[in-house]
Order: C-alpha cells, then structure tokens, then sequence
C-alpha cells in the first residue's frame, strides 16, 4: 500500500530553498551586468561573481552526497555511494549542459537526461527533473529580458499555450504507451529521438547559414566582444 502525501509535504523546502537562492543570485547578475559598460571592470567583476555562486552551491550538494548527508530520493540508500571522481564528472556534465544550452540555445535537458538515466535514475524521474531544471534557467531569461524591454509578450503567451497543450498531450500519451507496453523504457527511446532529430535539424540549419554567408562573402569570424552593444 502506497502512502499518499500532498504536493507540498513532497517538497524537500530547504533544497527548493537553494534553488531559489541560486535563481535569485544570478539573476541579480545578470541585469546588473546588462546595466554596466561592456569591458569595464565592474563587468567583469558581476560576470566572474557568478563562478563563486555556482562553486559554492555545487560544492555544497557534492559534499552532501559524498558524506551521506543528502541521497538521490529515486535510487534509495544507492545513491549515497558516490565517489569522487563519479561527482566531479557529472558537475562537469552540469557545466557542459550549462555550456551548450548559453551557446547554442537548446536545453541542458538534452544532457541532463541522459546523465541522470546514467545515474540510474528512473525514466519518469529523469525527464520531469531536467524539465524543472530547464524551467529555472529559462525563467531567469524571461524575467531579466522582460525587464530589459525584449521580451514580446504576445509571441511569449502563444508558445506557452501551445507548449503546455502539447505537454499534457505528451503526457497522457507516454502514460498510455507505458500502461500498454508495461515498460517505462518507451521514455528513452523518446529522449534519444529527440536528440536525434534536434542535432539533425540544428546541423542542417548551421550548414544551410554558413553556405549562405560563404556566398555571400559575408565574415565569419569572432566578433569583438568589447565593441559589442549590449
């Protein structure tokens, strides 16, 4: 027999705490910085700041699982034996996901999951947490561009309607393939679909620009970050 709890008594309130902190932090960051000049030292000063906040609370959630105070909730007393080089590795694969998600404009779900179904952690688990993660760093987006005056509300509205109906559609159609299939698996072949068609699909785009400005003779080269108008 199950127990039964409500969402709030689900909630682990001292590390939804933290992420609230870490939201906060570096999103006073980054309209701080978008308010100073390009270069100077205040900006690098607000940029590098946010190394120390990310170390910090990173360090913080290692240490817990290494000692054994924290354990990843879905493995049980598993997931409190992580070794050291196992937590350095997947905070590397959190800064990669962090990389290519600022560089590219895709989601760090896109590393995140796979690392966390590494992790052995369970299919259904694994998407609904990258998904939470990615809900963070994108509504630090919305908030800092929404106060810079770039962020189109009406366009914003229409992809949240559409997001959310195609969510829940998502939703009840995994949850019936799982139900007829009898394994949580279909979720997986899913996510590597996803990235399949996602890398097929940024390449082909990449490719298409880059044989468009070749033709064009256009530069393709790094611009100059200090002549940059922010």
């Amino acid at each position: 027999m199950h127990l039964q709890v409500s969402i709030l008594e689900n909630v682990c309130w001292k590390e939804f705490g933290l992420l609230v902190f870490v939201w906060i932090a570096f999103l006073v960051l980054q309209i701080t910085k978008n308010y100073t000049a390009t270069c100077t030292t205040v900006y690098w000063v607000v940029n590098l700041l946010q190394i120390p906040v990310s170390l910090g609370v990173s360090g913080y959630e290692a240490i817990s699982l290494y000692k054994g105070w924290r354990k990843i909730a879905s493995k049980g007393d598993s997931g409190t034996n992580l070794q050291v080089q196992q937590l350095i590795t997947y905070c590397f694969f959190g800064v990669l996901a962090g990389l290519v998600g600022g560089l590219l404009g895709l989601g760090g779900g896109f590393i995140m999951g796979p690392l966390f179904l590494e992790l052995g952690v369970p299919p259904q688990v694994s998407s609904a947490t990258a998904t939470f993660a990615m809900m963070f760093s994108s509504s630090m987006s919305v908030v800092e561009y929404h106060l810079l005056k770039r962020f189109p509300v009406p366009y914003a509205l229409y992809f949240v309607a559409v997001a959310t109906v195609a969510a829940f559609i998502g939703q009840h159609f995994v949850r019936r393939m799982i139900i007829l299939m009898g394994r949580a698996s279909i979720i997986i072949f899913i996510l590597a679909s996803t990235i399949f068609i996602s890398a097929i699909s940024l390449g082909g785009v990449g490719i298409s620009n880059m044989i468009g400005k070749i033709e064009r003779r256009e530069y393709m080269g790094f611009e100059n970050l200090c002549t940059y108008d922010v």
